[in-house]
């Protein structure tokens, strides 16, 4: 059965706006436990995380859904590999064994729900490209 390309459109702009409050969590969280970004990090995080899976679910709404799609699935992976490489392999105050005090619990689990939403985007955002015409509906 083909999903409705108005059902896709929805479930993207879900993905994108949960991402978007879990990111805002785990902002919160790096600002509570002191965890500090580099000038590219912070950059990064603005431009690849917050703001283009934003972009990309208003594109989702115009007759550049498939661009608006492909930026979603970019956009998702390149948060899922910047947040995997800082929260769980590089040994650096991101990484989330050097995480301590009040705000270590909500920083591991942002971490961990921040992966598996940027997986789901990633999927959706494949997903929509593959099944958004390069027509406007």
């Amino acid at each position: 059965m083909r999903a409705s390309i108005r059902t896709i459109r929805f479930l993207s702009l879900g993905v994108i706006l949960a991402h978007l409050a879990i990111s805002t969590i785990h902002g919160l969280a790096h600002q509570g436990a002191m965890v500090t970004l580099t000038t590219f990090g912070s950059v990064y995080v603005l431009v690849v995380i917050m703001l283009a899976p934003l972009v990309a679910g208003g594109l989702l709404f115009t007759r550049w859904a498939r661009i608006g799609a492909l930026v979603l699935a970019l956009s998702m992976l390149g948060s899922f590999v910047f947040g995997g490489w800082y929260h769980f392999l590089s040994a650096t105050n991101d990484h989330v064994s050097q995480v301590h005090g009040p705000w270590r619990s909500t920083f591991i689990w942002t971490a961990i729900v921040l992966a598996l939403s940027e997986l789901a985007g990633v999927m959706i955002g494949v997903f929509a490209f593959r099944a958004i015409q390069n027509t406007a509906e």
